[in-house]
């Protein structure tokens, strides 16, 4: 292969492998990691 071959093989792969590892990020449509709150009060529990 030619050198402007081996480059462009290169960079194809290495934004391949980018967009593998950035895909499960995508996947949750960017909503946050805490739980929804649902309205139940929480009290701390005294013995």
């Amino acid at each position: 292969m030619t050198r402007t071959k081996k480059i462009l093989a290169t960079i194809v792969l290495m934004l391949g492998i980018t967009a593998a590892a950035a895909s499960p990020a995508l996947a949750d449509n960017g909503m946050p990691v805490a739980p929804p709150d649902n309205g139940m009060p929480v009290a701390p529990v005294t013995p």
